[in-house]
């Protein structure tokens, strides 16, 4: 007999977490027939968990069966790892929320086909946010709307169920109310840089120029060396010094703090939701963004709280002006992350891979606003995803590709 597994799709309202928690504790089982089996939450919340368990208590059940603590791990291999940890419990069932989240192409296909071969032997609930993110092993079917959830009897009809969001595609952008913090025409200048780390080479003669409104994507497969250029720009990272890096004019180690760097970008990465914690509202939280705060501790101007009300409209979320940043879903805190790094009008906005964990319409959405940015504004972008998405239009693709002696970067059209 065909073993039945679940697909639930999840919108920006949804908390997965939560969601996926009650799914573990036995409720909607009319729905998930679950209640006398045992089973495990696969997400990023449960491996943050083991990460602190490892980090405060000395816990180290994955280190004693693979050598290595899983804090010292890329995010692909927690995943693989924390999955065969899993695994050797033996469960009746696993809730995977949103599994291929900050995957490249090539370990998505390798993680697919684990968790192929898993659904011969317990049953899977997956919680996601994405259509096109489903297994194919999947045979029920099921959306979110917050946390309650409605069955639907095949896939057509869960297909036709997604509500369209296309009249909010043509709200126009809200215009600046400050000027651009850097006028120059090169923001970001790599003129053969090379980085390592101890006797790994990480990077080999990068050459990257960018340049003012110019619409980037960065591409490259899991440790190709992303995050390395990316935490340059930012300033977090020290391995530019003494190198030809330029950032906004000045050459790195000219005398530079974090802080002066920041005020010329905006930038966001579904990592900074957990950040914010305090009791901020979402106007608080995007006003935010004109002071790089954690939370909003300065009275704003009535010019700068049109401008974040403006912002909240173009996201589709006026009606959550006053709701706790906390209590937002998933993906609605990630609108407004977008919306409180652009309020500053950096001359650059750095987009980390933004759209892992939106749902299709929100991502539909994102994707749009990020075009309109690139015409409507002055601010350059670089825009960071391990696939194409669909409906972006960069004008550039500065791709990284891993060789033994770093990775190589080429620019290409798109």
């Amino acid at each position: 007999m065909e073993s039945t597994h679940y697909a639930i799709l999840a919108n920006n309202a949804t908390h997965m977490e939560a969601l996926a928690q009650r799914i573990l504790e036995g409720s909607f089982s009319d729905i998930l027939p679950l209640t006398s089996k045992t089973g495990y939450i696969f997400s990023a919340k449960a491996i943050e968990q083991f990460l602190w368990e490892e980090a405060h208590h000395d816990i180290l059940d994955i280190k004693t069966q693979y050598g290595q603590t899983l804090s010292s791990m890329s995010s692909g291999e927690r995943k693989r790892v924390f999955l065969s940890y899993l695994l050797q419990k033996k469960p009746d069932f696993l809730i995977l929320v949103n599994p291929f989240d900050h995957m490249d192409i090539a370990y998505r296909e390798k993680f697919t086909l684990a968790l192929s071969e898993l659904a011969q032997k317990a049953t899977l609930v997956q919680i996601a946010q994405r259509q096109d993110d489903f297994l194919p092993a999947l045979t029920r079917f099921a959306s979110a709307v917050k946390d309650e959830l409605s069955p639907f009897t095949d896939f057509s009809t869960f297909q036709k169920n997604k509500a369209s969001e296309n009249d909010k595609l043509q709200i126009g952008l809200p215009k600046p109310i400050r000027p651009m913090p850097f006028e120059g025409t090169e923001l970001v200048v790599f003129d053969g840089v090379s980085v390592s780390y101890g006797e790994k080479k990480v990077l080999q003669d990068i050459k990257w120029h960018i340049l003012k409104k110019q619409f980037w994507q960065l591409m490259g497969p899991n440790g190709s060396g992303k995050t390395t250029l990316l935490t340059m720009i930012t300033g977090e990272n020290p391995k530019g010094y003494g190198q030809n890096f330029t950032l906004f004019g000045e050459k790195k180690g000219s005398g530079e703090s974090v802080w002066d760097l920041k005020s010329f970008m905006g930038y966001f990465t579904p990592a900074m939701v957990d950040q914010f914690r305090g009791y901020h509202s979402a106007l608080h939280m995007i006003l935010s963004g004109l002071h790089d705060s954690v939370g909003l501790y300065q009275t704003p101007s009535d010019a700068e709280i049109q401008s974040a009300e403006a912002w909240l409209t173009v996201t589709g979320l006026e009606q959550q002006r006053k709701t706790f940043f906390k209590d937002l879903g998933e993906g609605q805190k990630r609108l407004v992350l977008l919306a409180r790094a652009m309020i500053k009008s950096p001359s650059l906005l750095i987009l980390d891979e933004p759209t892992a964990g939106l749902d299709e319409n929100s991502t539909e959405l994102f994707i749009h606003l990020v075009n309109r940015i690139a015409i409507e504004s002055d601010t350059s972008i670089v825009f960071v995803s391990h696939k194409t998405e669909k409906g972006l239009k960069p004008q550039k693709v500065f791709e990284l590709t891993p060789s033994t002696n770093g990775s190589i970067g080429m620019v290409r059209k798109p």
